[in-house]
């Protein structure tokens, strides 16, 4: 039975990894801060280790094969680099140091889609686009992509493997993260959306596509795992039909985003901590777009409907709820 280390196992895309990786047959060793985060059913194939990834991790690593590095600094409202650096590089690196100590097999990196060139509809972004504004100043995306890099140029002894999720949607989106978008829209009797748009992934398609890639992934290869290349406002419509309510919808003027950033700027200058940055609200006015062909063609991946991934996001949700309060 191969075994696999995984990081990052309590959020959306770690869950719906750890799920895979055992109803394949792996035997999966997973660092978690609080093994009560874990979403997933208990397995005799599971060990939830608690500890934090700055330590040595090395005596985890012993008779593992593979891991899958998804820990990662996410929040966008942090004002410098070295806090994303710390996380995004420098500890990748140091789990890499103790990979080749223990001649692991493969170490697969999940970074962003947004480390690439997006593209239209038309021509949308691929593996060998080169990272375009405002992403070249978002500190989280410069994080993942310096780590790409160096991981790239450090293959010596060890297969490396880049995966870059687009936008995920779906099922175990405890906080939530990318969840939120659905609650912009959901049960709302107005929904303001900006003009751009970006690429939205089912979240168990990301972690088939991660898992897949332990055989079938390239030594030194990126892989945009990405699939419906949807306005804001189309997705916003695919929410509202699923949960039957109808909604005014409302543009929000890009000038209006423009001025917000600028805002935003300021108050991130006087150590104020908040989402709102140029970059960010130039990132909404947008058309975010990337290809999943590469995927498809060397992963073998297929991809569901998001509006699939909709529905089991908001049937989470509502049952996360239910639990909570039976847990209460």
């Amino acid at each position: 039975m191969k075994k696999v280390f995984v990081t990052g196992a309590t959020g959306l895309l770690g869950t719906n990894v750890v799920i895979k990786l055992l109803k394949y047959g792996y035997s999966v060793i997973a660092l978690v801060r609080k093994e009560s985060s874990y979403l997933g059913e208990k397995n005799e194939n599971l060990k939830l280790i608690e500890g934090d990834l700055s330590a040595d991790v090395s005596p985890c690593l012993e008779g593992v094969d593979y891991i899958i590095h998804i820990a990662a600094e996410t929040r966008q409202n942090l004002l410098t680099y070295d806090e994303y650096r710390k996380v995004n590089y420098d500890i990748t690196l140091n789990l890499l140091v103790h990979a080749k100590a223990k001649e692991i097999k493969k170490f697969l990196f999940v970074s962003s889609a947004n480390t690439m060139g997006f593209g239209s509809e038309d021509e949308p972004g691929n593996e060998k686009a080169a990272q375009k504004y405002p992403f070249t100043k978002s500190l989280y995306a410069q994080s993942k992509l310096e780590a790409e890099n160096f991981l790239l140029q450090n293959r010596k002894n060890i297969d490396i493997v880049i995966l870059n999720p687009a936008f995920m949607i779906g099922a175990y989106d405890s906080k939530p993260s990318s969840g939120k978008i659905i609650f912009w829209a959901w049960k709302k009797k107005l929904i303001f959306y900006p003009n751009g748009g970006k690429n939205f992934v089912h979240a168990g398609d990301a972690a088939e596509g991660i898992i897949r890639a332990i055989e079938k992934g390239k030594d030194g290869e990126k892989y945009l795992l990405a699939n419906e290349n949807l306005s804001y406002r189309d997705f916003f419509r695919k929410v509202n039909k699923i949960t039957g309510q109808h909604p005014v919808m409302i543009p929000i003027p890009d000038t209006v985003l423009s001025v917000l950033g600028r805002i935003g700027d300021v108050l991130r200058k006087l150590n104020v901590k908040t989402n709102v940055s140029t970059p960010n609200m130039k990132a909404l006015r947008i058309r975010n777009y990337y290809s999943n062909q590469k995927s498809m063609e060397e992963l073998g991946l297929h991809y569901r409907p998001v509006d699939q991934a909709i529905e089991e996001a908001i049937e989470y949700f509502k049952n996360k709820g239910k639990r909570k309060k039976v847990f209460d």
